[in-house]
């Protein structure tokens, strides 16, 4: 059969005489046969078809059951609602199945939701139509049906369905350009490159002749490598990453490009990255868990009481309660058998007792914070940046608390605490150090030493957006007449041709734009093209330059260079190498990269350039700029064939390809000589010192991990406020001459030896000396800098402990010079030693594992994509709004859920003792005081909408009183409001307030009569006990509050309301047990008066000691309502007006709202003052005044006497 006559997806493979000739795949390497699905059945390949939902039709329900028993709270009443089915419960199983099934059924929804909407998601991508080759043509497909193998055309600004090998492409040379936003967050454009081999297979009729064999890795989720080689005509081609177009990439500037599928469905790498982030629990759920355990063995106590007291209680002297005789449940109280009563009676008390564990707790909470999340984090127009459209971004809802009791924070510089939008502004070129400009950080050094610096900009000076360079002496030609020309020369080709910067746009100096993997490496070309030597055009092998200038001033020629290899950068080079061919067929490596690992690949000699150039980067460091080394080196043609051969081996390997392919380039990147050297400026971001030192005021210690030079680091921190002149500085650095002694002798054993133990040695003497610090009277402030070498000795297991003793004595640590992975070392020391809570907060992808590994997540969504953004638990655009999410969101939020789960614990332990009282009236035999339907819907339905409003919209300060006193965070930082202490005094009121509340409401009915002239029974006092319960712990939830809006005074009276309108409808309908109670009771004098009077009764002791506690212990927060107690909350709206008129209608409908007339609060005196604010701001400057109780009352007469004065 003619080979161009076949359907493409019929062609047997070349290797295989047919499905039985083809053999199994090895485990370590994928074989695919292209164009060939026949050939392919033989391999277990995925389908092309995604599913991201959690749960099927046929797993929903036994699947999300399981998620939710997986809980214990859930557990617990499941086995309870068992229990109660059983003949020895007093209770009908109805009253734990009513509220268990209610949270079961909440939960499931909103389960149900959340995965239908991932499965409409899923529908629509697997539905999407590509063209796969059939027939030879182009057939129209569902993405789901495609197969590996298959070959596929995909148009411009089309996504690709699967990981594809790219084969050819409309452009010339067999390029195409690609968007990868959906995979890491970057917008520029990247390049890749087919073999040239696979060039001509662009039209359906030559695509359907290709055969040929890959044979690659198996799936894995590294975005970045790929390993393979194909084979076609006899001839093995290795495969790199340049020729692989991922899914979810999307094609640019090209009109098309053919490829094959090598892998599908969930085997691409986009998928296999599609995990959750690691799962992360706010340590306040932690402790929520013990507080539970605590319910449970309160639970456990007071059921173990009663079946000891039933044991006593069952006597044959109570013969007129004929307990010995026979008949269902009679073994539970006989008296021949008192062991096996208090069995039986410790079960039934376990059900009767039941609602003591909230079993509506997590749903409320979560809730809570679903909302807080969505609705005021989301939508703070406070952490609103306008200039890049970017709100603020809860990614979970888990952790808002977390916010609001950080410790340490872990920041890494560039586009953190910088813009990331980076500006040559200077330059050494041999001996020669260029550039006139003054910098943010050189300008506030010289504030500091009390000096005055003037800038005069010459009239060369350009300034474009990279570029902000003023010296005349090398620009518009003027280097020539410098004494280096040749050099010059050298440099500014180094910056032209050692890139990997995509031109987009007109061929002109003025129109034309750099798509680049850094802004470092924009700002380098955008450098080189101000200097005269213009990057206009690239190809796959070729560079464009125009050079001016150098053959004679005025010249401009175009060149041409031919790019044979390019050795990329990565964290572990640190410097990128182009080899390249001139048009004279000279050959030369071009390398930059840092310093460091530049000075240990220079040839021996020419000693002054290099002194000269380690100052000039010291000069450059200290100014706070980012520096590079440039070098290069002539090649033979000889000494590069050989060395090519050996690249190209390295390159078609399979196994290891990265390490051989860096051990290759180590071979050609030696005796380099020095050009220069480069200095960007990154400027910090608006408002990055305000927002430090406010941190700090907040009692939060900032570290900075950075991977610039020690000198820089210092002098950002400097800038940002972080160290100040008057701290103490302990530094610690492996570039000390010591070690450079030993650096020289070149033993690499000895050199590790050497700073290992002059780090131990500095360690030892800076903590002891930080401890005699601290013990002194002065109390000065310590920082800590340390670089990354010194830093990988001093992780060691045996100095860390000291390093964390030291880091923790600091008030600010600065480690410069780390990798990503020492970054989420430093992380873990202090979150996992220290026990504290830690937040870490960047930008770019080698900053994603410290944010991982950090208690709370930030990724701030800059210019280096949105890999951290991908990886967090919250994004911002800027570090500023790093102040308003903790001091405001996440204190409110901590505030807010420590007064949910206390008065969770409050309501529900009164509820429980009234019933526990009861059982000593009833001989401990277990008799429910309450009806069933009464215990049911207690918690889900009567007390269920205030805890909602409080865990909402309680404020104890406003947000700009929440940033003016930034020491209120300390509160959150010592836990100040979930201490074992604060359980203990909820649960001493609550047993206080129970007692009152049953047995006033006994002594006041054991007299009362109906309007008939009959005694209350049994039903007629629980229901007025009930409604009593129902009053009080609402109206508690009020006095709990700070402040009082229309949401509570709803959640309240509409709960009361619920209850008053069920009982009047359930009096009814029910004919046993409560049948026409309410109305019965409602008929009397006494239900009023009880229903006034308990109440009052029962809060009056926590009336007093709030009373007691705001007068002679008062909070920070209460301090500072007293002082601004008649101040109307005006400062957020005065800082919404700038954001007011940058909004979208949906957003300006949103602040309109945020105008309108607010609640002020209205309970935060309780008509009493505390003048003991005196203590309060002591601390916030640093001195120590305990605050007592008789001072405070003292001058309390003094404190409220102006208060006379004011206008009516």
């Amino acid at each position: 059969m003619d080979r161009n006559s076949r359907a493409s997806v019929q062609i047997p493979s070349s290797r295989t005489g047919g499905l039985s000739g083809v053999e199994p795949q090895a485990p370590d390497k994928r074989t695919i046969f292209c164009n060939d699905r026949k050939a392919n059945l033989a391999s277990p390949f995925m389908s092309n078809s995604i599913s991201t939902t959690k749960y099927n039709i046929f797993t929903f329900l036994p699947k999300g059951l399981f998620e939710q028993f997986r809980r214990v709270a859930n557990l617990y009443f499941l086995a309870i609602s068992i229990l109660a089915a059983t003949p020895i419960s007093p209770i009908s199983p109805i009253t734990n199945v009513v509220p268990l099934s209610l949270v079961l059924l909440i939960s499931l929804i909103k389960e149900a939701f959340e995965d239908s909407k991932r499965l409409q998601n899923d529908k629509v991508i697997n539905n999407r139509m590509i063209d796969v080759l059939q027939d030879q043509t182009w057939e129209s497909i569902a993405w789901k049906n495609l197969q590996v193998g298959d070959i596929v055309k995909v148009k411009q600004d089309g996504f690709f369905p699967a990981d594809l090998l790219f084969l050819a492409s409309t452009n010339a040379d067999g390029v195409c350009y690609i968007e990868t936003a959906n995979l890491d967050g970057e917008t520029n454009l990247k390049i890749r490159k087919a073999l040239e081999k696979t060039w001509d297979y662009l039209t359906p009729e030559k695509a359907s002749e290709f055969q040929g064999e890959i044979q690659c890795e198996q799936p894995n989720n590294s975005l970045y490598t790929f390993t393979g080689n194909l084979i076609i005509q006899a001839q093995t081609l290795p495969l790199s990453p340049n020729q692989i177009l991922l899914r979810g990439c999307s094609l640019k500037n090209t009109g098309y490009i053919v490829g094959i599928v090598i892998f599908t469905g969930h085997e691409t790498k986009v998928m296999m990255n599609s995990m959750n982030v690691p799962s992360k629990r706010s340590t306040l759920e932690r402790k929520l868990d013990k507080l539970i355990l605590a319910l449970f063995a309160t639970l456990f106590g007071i059921c173990l009481i009663g079946a000891i007291g039933s044991g006593i209680f069952v006597n044959n002297k109570y013969f007129y309660l004929r307990l010995d005789v026979g008949g269902e449940g009679s073994a539970q109280f006989n008296p021949s058998n008192r062991f096996l009563v208090i069995v039986l009676t410790l079960f039934t008390l376990i059900t009767l007792y039941s609602p003591l564990i909230p079993i509506s707790l997590y749903v409320s909470i979560e809730m809570i914070k679903f909302i807080q999340s969505t609705q005021f984090i989301n939508k703070d127009l406070c952490m609103y940046h306008k200039d890049t459209d970017t709100p603020a971004l809860a990614r979970t809802s888990n952790l808002n608390e977390e916010l609001g009791q950080v410790e340490y924070i872990f920041s890494d510089k560039t586009g953190t605490l910088t813009r990331n939008l980076m500006e040559f502004f200077k330059c050494s070129i041999g001996e020669q150090v260029y550039g006139t400009g003054v910098t943010e950080i050189e300008r506030q050094i010289a504030e500091r030493n009390g000096m005055k610096v003037e800038e005069n900009k010459s009239d060369t000076a350009v300034q474009e957006r990279g570029f902000n360079f003023d010296d005349d002496r090398l620009m518009q030609g003027s280097w020539r007449n410098e004494p280096n020309p040749n050099i010059c020369k050298e440099f500014f080709r180094c910056l032209a041709i050692c890139h990997t910067v995509l031109p987009e746009g007109d061929e002109s100096p003025q129109k034309i734009t750099y798509q680049a993997a850094s802004p470092d490496e924009a700002a380098l070309v955008i450098a080189a093209k101000n200097f005269g030597f213009f990057f206009y055009r690239r190809t796959p092998t070729t560079i464009y330059v125009r050079e001016s200038h150098v053959e004679k001033k005025g010249k401009v020629q175009d060149v041409p260079y031919e790019i044979l290899n390019v050795l990329e950068f990565n964290s572990t080079r640190k410097r990128q190498s182009v080899i390249c061919r001139y048009p004279d067929g000279k050959l030369v490596l071009y390398c930059k990269g840092a310093d460091t690992v530049i000075y240990e690949r220079l040839a021996n000699g020419a000693d002054d350039i290099k002194k000269l150039t380690r100052e000039y980067l010291e000069q450059f460091g200290a100014a706070g700029l980012r520096t590079l080394c440039l070098a290069y080196k002539e090649l033979r043609n000889h000494v590069y064939e050989s060395w090519n051969e050996k690249f190209i081996q390295a390159k078609s390997s399979l196994s290891d390809r990265d390490k051989k392919l860096d051990e290759v380039a180590e071979l050609i990147e030696t005796d380099l000589i020095l050009i220069g050297s480069t200095a960007i400026e990154d400027k910090l971001q608006e408002g990055v010192p305000a927002c430090i030192e406010t941190l700090q005021r907040a009692g939060i210690k900032i570290w900075v991990l950075t991977g610039d030079k020690i000198e820089t680091a210092i002098n950002i921190a400097y800038a940002c406020n972080l160290i100040s002149n008057e701290m103490k500085k302990f530094i610690i650095s492996s570039e000390t001459d010591a070690i450079r002694e030993v650096e020289e002798r070149g033993d690499p054993v000895e050199i590790m030896h050497f700073i290992r133990e002059q780090v131990k040695k500095e360690l030892k003497s800076f903590l002891e000396e930080a401890q005699s610090y601290l013990r002194s009277l002065n109390g000065q402030k310590l920082a800590l800098v340390i670089d990354g070498k010194s830093l990988m000795h001093a992780l060691d297991p045996s100095l860390r402990v000291m390093l964390l003793n030291l880091g923790l004595n600091c008030h600010a640590v600065v480690c410069c010079r780390v990798s990503p992975l020492q970054k989420a070392q430093v992380t873990r020391l202090v979150k996992k030693g220290a026990r504290k809570i830690t937040l870490s907060i960047g930008d770019g992808a080698n900053d994603v594992s410290m944010i991982q590994a950090a208690h709370v997540g930030i990724g701030i969504s800059g210019m280096e994509g949105m890999q951290a953004v991908m990886a967090s638990d919250f994004a911002i655009a800027q570090f500023r709004f790093l102040a308003d999410l903790l001091l405001v969101h996440g204190r409110w939020s901590y505030l807010r859920i420590c007064k949910v789960i206390t008065y969770f614990f409050y309501k529900n332990l009164t509820f429980t003792l009234t019933q526990f009282w009861f059982t000593f009236q009833t001989g401990f035999s277990g008799q429910r005081f309450y009806d069933d339907w009464f215990q049911s819907l207690y918690n889900v339905i009567f007390t269920a909408l205030p805890v909602i409003a409080l865990g909402l919209f309680d404020k104890d300060v406003s947000a700009s009183l929440s940033r003016k006193y930034p020491g209120l965070y300390m509160e959150g930082i010592r836990n100040v409001f979930f201490k074992w202490s604060v359980v203990a005094t909820w649960a001493i009121l609550s047993v206080c307030q129970s007692l009152i509340l049953f047995y006033f409401v006994i002594l006041s009915s054991s007299g009362a009569k109906n309007s008939a002239g009959k005694t209350f029974g049994h039903w007629d006092v629980s229901t007025m006990a009930y409604t009593c319960v129902i009053v009080t712990v609402n109206l508690r939830l009020l006095m709990t509050c700070n402040s009082v809006t229309r949401w509570h005074l709803i959640g309240v009276g509409g709960s009361i309301l619920a209850w008053f309108i069920f009982v009047f409808i359930y009096s009814v309908v029910r004919l046993e047990n409560v049948y026409f109670v309410i109305y019965v009771l409602m008929s009397t004098i006494y239900f009023y008066l009880t229903l006034l009077l308990v109440p009052i009764a029962a809060l009056l002791g926590d009336f007093i000691f709030q009373g007691i506690q705001r007068w002679f212990f008062p909070y920070d927060y209460q301090i500072i309502q007293e002082i601004h107690r008649h101040e109307p909350d005006t400062g957020n709206r005065q800082q919404l007006l700038e954001v007011g008129s940058h909004l979208t209608p949906s957003e300006a409908r949103s602040y309109a709202m945020s105008q309108l007339p607010r609640e002020v609060s209205k309970h935060t005196g309780f008509a009493f003052d505390s003048p003991g604010y005196e203590s309060f701001f002591a601390s916030q400057f640093g001195v120590y005044a305990p605050q007592k109780a008789w001072d405070v009352a003292r001058r309390a007469s003094r404190f409220r006497a102006p208060k006379t004065g004011r206008k009516k």
